[in-house]
């Protein structure tokens, strides 16, 4: 038996929610032939043209090995190309080809109806302090991993 229970736990709230989210995603992407992780890369290079696998890791929030799988499979359906960097020889640009644009729209239309949909269940007030409570609720968590010994 622990000393503080699940129903106590602000993991478990944000676990669940990141789980309910995931599934709905995953259902909605389903059509474009693209997993979360996969359209968060599509998404995050849509945005940052060139950016390394390294630095998509990072802003997708998964280990580099994990990446690179990802962009693996990315680049054999066609829809990204790497490329060596012009300077840093050990470093692969990634960009999205013609047809990965083309799944991207498609899939961000169908991801965009699910975080509308969620989003409409809240008032505009009620939206502004939920994204505002999970901004500080990340920075919080933040500080306290780096505070840890």
């Amino acid at each position: 038996m622990t000393s503080m229970p699940s129903t106590e736990r602000l993991g478990t709230f944000l676990k669940r929610a990141e789980q309910a989210m995931i599934a709905a995603k995953t259902a909605a992407l389903k059509p474009a032939g693209l997993t979360v992780p996969q359209f968060s890369a599509l998404m995050y290079l849509a945005e940052n043209p060139g950016i390394s696998a390294a630095a998509l890791a990072r802003l997708a929030g998964v280990t580099p090995p994990t990446m690179n799988t990802v962009l693996t499979n990315l680049q054999d359906r066609g829809l990204v190309e790497r490329s060596p960097h012009e300077w840093h020889r050990n470093v692969l640009e990634t960009r999205l080809t013609a047809a990965g644009r083309e799944v991207t729209e498609a899939a961000d239309t169908r991801a965009i109806a699910v975080e509308r949909a969620v989003a409409a269940r809240f008032t505009a007030e009620e939206f502004a302090t939920l994204t505002a409570l999970l901004t500080r609720t990340a920075q919080a968590f933040e500080e306290v991993r780096q505070d840890l010994p």
